[in-house]
């Protein structure tokens, strides 16, 4: 069955630090064109340096040779979508035994202190660390203050600080967040938060350099890598990029050198 600490390591690598390629986004939002053969590009993105996947059910069920045994995060959460009226909160819809079931390390649920649902969400990551834990599977939570919701302090460094620690305390063992915008804030978060912390992308298109310039900032403030998707698989060149992001995660490179690696990459 194995154990908590078994899993993680298939998720991050000995120095700590995990790449995790999100490609959950199908279960909610519409990922096409861009995603239209996830077998193949989850294959690819493998290949090129991801340590593991954020993966829906669908994919882990039918595309489980293409992750080329990396580790699975398995998304459990879901019953909504973005074509509905946000009336109603994502609830757990999977179970531990179906995480082990589809060759899962972790699941993600999301936890969203302060949104009008907040009661419900919290809740339900409480049950799902405890279920999980009976069977020896790491718990990753989304922590996003308000969630979605539009509120001026919904991504303040101290909210975001809040919602992390928090689910921490609610027995989260990974902690998937927004960076905080600024290298200080952010290491009081690192080393507020007794779990390993990685940083979302979000679903605006950002600068090449930006972005990995955030991951930089954010490694050398304490994150333990990314957990990003539409940036990098909606790019032009998921490959290249790929291949730059895992550089600028485990070799401690910099901006400039991930850069080089990523042009390297270009298919012709």
């Amino acid at each position: 069955m194995g154990n908590v600490t078994q899993r993680m390591n298939h998720i991050f690598r000995p120095d700590g630090k995990a790449f995790i390629m999100a490609m959950d986004h199908g279960s909610n939002f519409n990922v096409l064109p861009a995603m239209k053969d996830p077998r193949k590009m989850i294959r690819e993105i493998a290949s090129a340096g991801a340590d593991a996947f954020l993966s829906t059910v669908g994919m882990a069920d039918k595309f489980a040779e293409s992750f080329m045994g990396k580790g699975i995060i398995l998304r459990i959460d879901g019953g909504v979508s973005y074509l509905g009226d946000h009336s109603k909160p994502t609830c757990v819809v999977a179970t531990a035994e179906d995480a082990l079931r589809l060759g899962a390390d972790s699941v993600i649920t999301m936890s969203f202190p302060g949104s009008q649902f907040e009661h419900e969400i919290l809740s339900a990551l409480s049950k799902v660390v405890l279920d999980c834990h009976k069977w020896g599977i790491p718990v990753t939570a989304e922590a996003l203050p308000r969630g979605f919701e539009k509120a001026e302090d919904s991504r303040t460094p101290d909210n975001i600080m809040f919602a992390c620690r928090q689910s921490v305390e609610l027995g989260a063992d990974i902690v998937k967040t927004n960076y905080t915008g600024d290298m200080e804030s952010f290491r009081q978060l690192t080393e507020s938060v007794y779990a390993p912390v990685v940083i979302l992308g979000g679903s605006k298109k950002v600068p090449e350099l930006q972005l990995l310039q955030e991951i930089r900032d954010a490694l050398d403030s304490g994150a333990a890598g990314i957990a990003m998707g539409r940036n990098i698989w909606g790019h032009e060149n998921p490959i290249g990029y790929t291949a730059a992001i895992a550089k600028l995660i485990h070799e401690d490179c910099s901006v400039e050198i991930a850069c080089k690696e990523m042009n390297k990459k270009i298919a012709f």
